[in-house]
């Protein structure tokens, strides 16, 4: 697989725990770094998904009154909760 070598100033507390994580795991710096960047753009990946649903959601008009859940939630507390909105 071809790489590219990327430059980011980091604060330094920061570049110490990757030192430090480097260090206990036996890793390079380098391998820290890669885990770390894969596993935050599959997270940003997956919430840019999800909001692209929650969208279509709202476009198709499939969303929960907001009344109707604040109601809801406020007689959960009660003798009689309400059931789930729908």
């Amino acid at each position: 697989m071809e790489t590219k070598v990327l430059t980011a100033h980091v604060p330094l507390p920061l570049a110490q725990k990757v030192d430090e994580l480097a260090g206990r795991l036996d890793r390079s710096r380098g391998w820290i770094v890669k885990q770390a960047l894969s596993a935050w753009i599959d997270q940003e990946e997956e919430r840019h998904q999800l909001t692209l649903e929650a969208l279509a959601d709202v476009d198709a008009r499939n969303v929960i009154d907001h009344h109707a859940v604040r109601t809801w939630a406020a007689s959960l507390g009660t003798e009689k909760p309400l059931p789930l909105p729908r």
